[in-house]
């Protein structure tokens, strides 16, 4: 019988009601004749709620009991969906992660994936059981101890599961419809992609779309594990829903296929730095050492270069979250009196907005570039920085333009339609 992994995400089992939904969702594909690995996180709210029971016993806490804590949420949802099913009839049993194994790093609150063992899930699918329900976000250390796997780690235990028991899917339910061309809450027009392909869902999901994690993504692309996003709230069937996909199941797409946006941008640039061989690693490298996850990066020649002079100059400008902007400050200012790099001055502007497009036909078509900042002009948008690559450009622009750039984009690429 073939395997299908369905997870279903804290607001899809927010209440014994929305779990008896779920139930029945998970019921529908018994009866289409699949095996189902069911992966769940904790009810909505509960992990803010435990962080908090943590932070409040212990300021300066132990990451291993932390762990400890946190991983409760998903194995309460866990035991009480295999009840339900089981009042269904439904022959199912709940699978913490030591109990799978499920084997991971050591690294408590951002452990990763080692290995998915099959013979213990497989051997009570043998016995008869229909349905295992996987608390998601959680693992065992080689110590022995629980450990969890950071934002969205859920999702990324659905794919890892489909990965090493070859589902013919991975349906991950929350609480949208899909994909679409854009956020719906920003333009009216946005469209459900009925396809869309690894790469363009990776590029979207790292730009500001919240519909799947990362590195639920890059597993999928890595394992060519066939993802679909869907409903919880909606009768669904095999063609509902966002299909992710490889992109040689995609026919034809059209040059663009979204417009992700996302607000906690901050600009940092230092002017007046020297110009010379090792500087962007003397500036990257302490920004690293801090932990601060830099995007995009312009260099270009400092206004404090005049022809002949035995010094050049160039001024550095990186983006970076709003909120490891002090850190990053902090980090450029201790390196600045250690010795490791001179600039005249820092400045920062958080009132700035990332807006990319995003299309795996760019590869093939020319000019969407000049129709990008076509259309930001036409709206008076001013750019301040831009990176690309092969199938992604991406802008940063005053943040009170964010809206209508998305907007204007959404119109010129045509994306409302088919």
């Amino acid at each position: 019988m073939a395997i299908l992994v369905m997870k279903f995400g804290g607001t899809s089992v927010a209440d014994l009601a929305r779990i008896e939904n779920a139930a029945k969702k998970v019921q529908a594909e018994v009866e289409r004749g699949y095996r189902v690995i069911v992966i769940v996180s904790a009810m909505s709210g509960e992990t803010n709620k435990l962080v908090g029971y943590v932070e409040g016993t212990s300021k300066l806490y132990d990451a291993r009991e932390y762990d400890a804590v946190v991983a409760a949420g998903e194995n309460v949802t866990a035991g009480l969906l295999a009840l339900r099913l089981q009042e269904m009839e439904i022959p199912a049993r709940s699978w913490q992660g030591w109990q799978v194994p499920i084997n991971t790093t050591s690294a408590h609150s951002s452990a990763r994936f080692i290995s998915i063992p099959r013979a213990n899930i497989d051997a009570k699918f043998a016995e008869g059981f229909k349905v295992a329900v996987v608390a998601g976000f959680q693992g065992v250390s080689a110590e022995g101890r629980i450990t969890t796997l950071g934002r969205g780690g859920s999702d990324t235990t659905a794919v890892a599961f489909a990965a090493a028991f070859g589902a013919v899917r991975c349906d991950i339910y929350t609480d949208v419809d899909g994909v679409y061309t854009t956020d719906p809450r920003i333009t009216k027009k946005a469209r459900k992609l009925d396809r869309i392909a690894f790469e363009e869902m990776l590029e979207l999901a790292s730009l500001g779309a919240k519909v799947l994690q990362t590195r639920s993504v890059e597993l999928a692309m890595r394992y060519k594990v066939r993802l679909r996003v869907l409903s919880s709230f909606e009768d669904t069937d095999e063609n509902s829903g966002t299909l992710v996909c490889d992109e040689d199941e995609i026919m034809e797409s059209k040059v663009v296929s979204g417009v992700a946006y996302s607000r906690d941008e901050a600009k940092m640039t230092l002017l007046k730095v020297e110009d010379r061989p090792g500087i962007a690693a003397a500036i990257f490298g302490p920004l690293a050492e801090a932990g601060i996850n830099v995007d995009m990066i312009v260099q270009n020649i400092s206004e404090f270069t005049s022809p002949g002079d035995a010094q050049a100059y160039t001024d550095m400008t990186f983006s970076l979250p709003t909120n490891q902007l002090d850190r990053a400050r902090r980090a450029m200012e201790e390196a600045q009196d250690s010795g490791r790099i001179a600039y005249g001055d820092l400045v920062a502007d958080i009132d700035v907005a990332k807006v990319s497009v995003v299309g795996i036909g760019m590869r093939s078509q020319v000019g969407v570039a000049a129709q990008m900042f076509a259309a930001l002009a036409r709206e008076n948008v001013n750019i301040k920085v831009i990176t690309t690559s092969e199938i992604k450009i991406s802008v940063l622009i005053d943040r009170k333009y964010m809206e209508l750039a998305v907007q204007a984009l959404h119109d010129t690429f045509e994306l409302d339609k088919a």
